[in-house]
């Protein structure tokens, strides 16, 4: 059976990592997928993700988009439009981290880390809405993180940037309800990804994994499953809920 047969699916962030993780295993399920990449030199990782979403017998672009900037942000969505006729699901997932322990921490990298992970969510939530209102249907999924909730020492405008994403999921979902327009948050705990490949081996990966009740760091496979739930009908009646996948870290 697959859940999201047809459906239109945008993934910010989507080259690599958990952002790959969650395209390819929608695609798998039915979506037509449009995605974003940032860089000039992701562009051949885009490329070759396009090849493997159509491998699903599924129409796939790849668009190059800073969603950290709002026109950037309306151009791309008006494009998806055109292109693929509407707007089902988004997944905010593009994000960075600029860890830096408070006192070291820059005006200039905390406002980088703010505009790509809690403005980017800001600027395609505005735009996705307007499609959505107009069906009075879609799923909103926004990629939050365990740190937005509990915080971690030289993380500070990471956990920042991930907590507001909390706030302003819970916010939509009152909003838009009416709509039958739902918004839902994950928050990943520790998934192994290039973004953090210093925690596969030695002593820091046993320290982290020993506060892990499951004993193991996380997949892309993991959250993406997740996000299947979220942006399917099996998700109906959930709307403004926060969904940690972090193998108990935080309880």
């Amino acid at each position: 059976m697959r859940l999201l047969e047809n459906k239109v699916v945008i993934v910010t962030g989507a080259a690599r990592g958990i952002g790959e993780g969650i395209a390819l295993k929608l695609a798998e399920h039915g979506a037509n997928i449009a995605f974003t990449y940032v860089s000039e030199s992701s562009a051949d990782k885009a490329k070759s993700l396009e090849e493997k979403l159509a491998g699903h017998g599924v129409k796939a672009k790849a668009y190059r988009s800073n969603a950290g900037e709002f026109s950037q942000c309306e151009s791309f969505v008006n494009d998806v439009v055109k292109e693929f006729g509407s707007v089902d699901v988004c997944v905010n997932n593009a994000g960075i981290s600029k860890d830096n322990l408070l006192l070291r921490m820059t005006p200039e990298s905390w406002d980088d880390v703010m505009n790509i992970n809690l403005k980017s969510v800001f600027n395609m939530t505005k735009q996705v809405i307007r499609p959505m209102m107009k069906a009075k249907s879609g799923s909103i999924v926004n990629m939050s993180s365990v740190i937005g909730l509990m915080g971690n020492a030289g993380q500070g405008s990471y956990a920042a940037s991930k907590a507001g994403i909390l706030g302003f999921t819970k916010s939509v979902a009152k909003e838009l309800g009416s709509r039958n327009v739902r918004c839902n948050a994950i928050a990943p705990g520790f998934v192994e990804t290039d973004m953090t490949s210093y925690l596969k081996e030695g002593e820091q990966a046993d320290k982290y994994k020993a506060g892990i009740p499951l004993g193991r760091f996380g997949t892309a496979e993991d959250i993406a499953n997740v996000t299947l739930f979220l942006a399917s009908d099996m998700s109906a009646y959930m709307t403004g809920q926060v969904l940690s996948v972090d193998g108990g870290l935080y309880m």
